[in-house]
């Protein structure tokens, strides 16, 4: 738990990086505390907590990703 936060500033740095080089979605995934920050291009970052499922569209469209087994381990 503690590994996480220490590392949080440095990986939400990795994801301002991964917009910056062309990324047009990113999902930072903080299973402790079962929020998700969802990075887009030129957007707020938005802030999802304890979602079942996260959607890639438009961007990837189709793409679900169920979140049942992170929340339960």
């Amino acid at each position: 738990m503690e590994f996480l936060s220490v590392r949080l500033p440095e990986l939400q740095d990795k994801m301002a990086e991964y917009l910056n080089n062309g990324a047009c979605l990113g999902w930072l995934i903080d299973p402790i505390e079962r929020v998700v920050s969802v990075y887009r291009p030129e957007e707020v970052v938005e802030r999802l907590e304890a979602p079942e499922e996260l959607s890639g569209e438009p961007v990837l469209p189709g793409l679900v990703l169920s979140l049942a087994a992170v929340w339960s381990s």
